[in-house]
């Protein structure tokens, strides 16, 4: 029995397709990721931005393909979600057949809810079968299901599945290539709400269903973690230890990798015999690479925090909070859920506006999403948190890093609510308030694997990004910083001593194309207090943010590869009225750092904003809007700061 995912989702018509179909949070992927044996792979719906995943499982020679369709409550559509489920299910999804059966995802502990859907897809009058997810959870609080009570009055095949287990996997894995003969209902359940709800009834009075009690102890913690009050401080609460914990426990790990780079780009230097070879090689690979990956730790460490903080269940009670804020926002409680995936990612959490039926509430939030402090905004804030704080310094009995990390993702958060509110009023009146569902999971200890999976897959995705999009611009920037060359004759003419390595250096990249190219925008950054190196940065950081952290480390390298850090403390501006003068000052430190809450500094999130919105019009929006935020606040900022000091 051996499982896979197609290269080619299109092998889909060659062989028979079973869709998973369910509410969000039911457990549809945990079944998936355990029937094909891999986490999904995912692409998009022919002419629709919403992703799909699909996955072959081969049992007994048998190929059956998997596809786990996006979170439904039923086939009513109220977001691009449920129309794509409920035009797939139908055939009329251009491009994709309908599939051949139906595997109905609900959860034991809410099979009330669930049955709604669960009589939409049997009136489809396909094969279908039923997936009971969550009974262990059901059991331990007090409820009750049987389960061949269940299957008799639905007429359809049932299945008991713990998938974070993997418990009845194999016997519903054994059942996919016979899906053809699975047992029909006899009589399709009625469609009409009131006829529903008795159908609804009737069923689970057959299971002989008695529903679960609500926790003791998840009573207790809600009475306290959803209190308006009490609820909201231990909410900051959280978010602040979560970011002095950022700081306190890698520190240690990023300094062992920042010392291990510094190893190997002194061992190229003094290996490698070409001067030209080895600056490209130190400077240009591992320094500007190095100085990006020296940052894993920190972003290994927020996705196992976040990881932890969904997987306890906290996650959805922050959502809940969070409702009344998007309510003043403009918004509703499902635009939290977006703008919480941004904090990892703007793209996903971009994608994550398919789930909102309006429209308008869809625009307001993409546009507030890359406000939110995403994972690469990070590299730059922990850089140049260290030029302005000392390691040591506390704020009471607090890190004065982690302080000054929550507040500029404080700030990101704020000024996202504030983005979503003007949106919200640009783009029109409010329509019909949708019902907002968010589950609400006891609490529970997560599972090593899911958190350690989720981790990883973060932790990787980063790794990745700097092995290609930052390594790529790298080199070109190292070219840049490095050419013109020039001969020793014209050093000597120039009246650099050619003897002396860091002199050549400094001339040649004050003489660069990157030197001219910063010298010709510095006009506009320079009521900020940037000077060529920070404004090269900058542009360099369109293609990715950590970019500019990698542009900083080559110059830093270049000057003194010993000490990077030290050298950019120590950088000063090589001409003009501030000749000689420190470029990273505070005022100016912190007007780079303000800067990066506002720009929006990534084209990924652009190209995926032009996919979602369907045209260039509100990405270019976007990048226009937050580009002056960007300058105004960050020239606030430093003037606010020379004030201050």
């Amino acid at each position: 029995m051996t499982c896979h995912v197609p290269e080619d989702a299109g092998v889909a018509t060659a062989a028979r397709r079973v869709a998973l179909v369910g509410s969000p949070n039911a457990g549809k992927t945990s079944i998936f990721n355990a029937l094909t044996g891999l986490h999904a792979k995912t692409g998009n719906y022919p002419g629709v931005t919403v992703a799909r995943s699909v996955g072959t499982c081969q049992v007994d020679g048998a190929d059956v393909v998997v596809e786990d369709l996006p979170g439904a409550y039923g086939l009513h559509p109220v977001s691009p979600d449920e129309q794509v489920v409920a035009d797939l299910l139908a055939g009329r999804l251009a491009g994709v057949p309908a599939p051949d059966a139906l595997v109905v995802v609900a959860d034991a502990t809410t099979l009330r809810r669930s049955l709604t859907l669960v009589a939409e897809v049997l009136a489809l009058g396909r094969p279908t079968c039923v997936v009971v997810t969550m009974s262990d959870e059901l059991a331990r609080r007090g409820g009750q299901l049987s389960v061949p009570g269940l299957q008799a009055a639905l007429g359809v095949p049932v299945h008991r599945v713990l998938g974070h287990r993997r418990a009845g996997i194999d016997a519903l894995r054994a059942t996919l290539p016979g899906a053809a003969a699975w047992p029909r209902s006899p009589l399709a359940p009625p469609t009409e709400p009131a006829e529903t709800a008795a159908w609804i009834d009737s069923v689970l009075a057959a299971a002989d269903y008695r529903a679960p009690h609500l926790d003791a102890t998840t009573e207790r913690l809600d009475r306290a973690l959803l209190h308006p009050v009490w609820g909201t401080i231990t909410f900051f609460a959280v978010m602040f230890a979560f970011f002095q914990t950022i700081f306190v426990v890698a520190a240690p790990l990023q300094g062992a990798i920042e010392t291990f780079f510094g190893w190997l780009a002194g061992l190229v230097r003094a290996q490698v015999p070409s001067p030209t070879l080895a600056g490209l090689l130190a400077d240009g690979i591992i320094g500007g690479v190095g100085a990006v990956l020296v940052f894993v730790p920190q972003i290994m460490l927020l996705f196992l925090l976040l990881s932890l903080l969904e997987g306890v269940g906290y996650l959805s009670r922050a959502a809940f909070l969070m409702d009344r804020v998007m309510a003043r926002a403009g918004l509703e409680g499902r635009a939290f859920v977006a703008l919480l995936s941004a904090v990892a990612c703007a793209i996903p959490g971009i994608m994550a506006t398919r789930s909102l039926p309006s429209a308008r509430d869809r625009i307001a939030t993409m546009m507030a999403a890359p406000l939110m402090t995403c994972s690469a905004r990070l590299t730059v804030y922990v850089l140049l948190i260290s030029l302005l704080v000392e390691p040591g310094a506390r704020v009471g009995p607090f890190g004065a890093q982690g302080v000054l990390m929550f507040a500029l993702y404080l700030l990101g958060a704020v000024s996202a609510m504030a983005a979503a509110w003007v949106f919200s009023k640009v783009t029109g009146r409010r329509g019909t308030v949708m019902p907002f569902y968010m589950e609400m999971p006891p609490y529970r200890v997560p599972t090593g694997r899911s958190v350690l999976v989720a981790m990883w897959t973060a932790s990787k995705a980063f790794v990745r990004k700097a092995g290609t999009i930052i390594l790529a611009v790298t080199l070109a920037l190292w070219l840049m910083l490095n050419l013109p060359a020039r001969s020793a004759e014209e050093l000597t003419a120039a009246g650099v001593d050619t003897t002396d390595g860091a002199a050549v250096t400094s001339y040649v990249m004050e003489h660069s194309v990157a030197a001219g190219v910063g010298h010709a925008i510095e006009p506009v950054f320079a009521p900020l207090g940037f000077d060529w190196h920070v404004d090269i940065g900058i542009i360099s950081s369109l293609a990715a943010r950590e970019v500019f952290v990698s542009t900083l480390g080559q110059v830093a390298a270049a000057q003194d590869p010993d000490n990077p850090r030290a050298a950019l403390a120590g950088m000063t501006f090589t001409d003009g009225p501030h000749a000689g003068e420190p470029v990273l000052t505070t005022p100016t430190t912190v007007a780079v750092l303000v800067f990066f809450v506002y720009a929006m500094q990534c084209m990924s999130t652009l190209a995926v904003m032009r996919r979602e919105s369907g045209g260039w019009r509100w990405p270019l929006t976007a990048f226009a809007y937050m580009s002056v935020l960007a300058w105004v606040m960050a020239f606030l900022a430093r003037h606010l700061t020379m004030a201050l000091l």
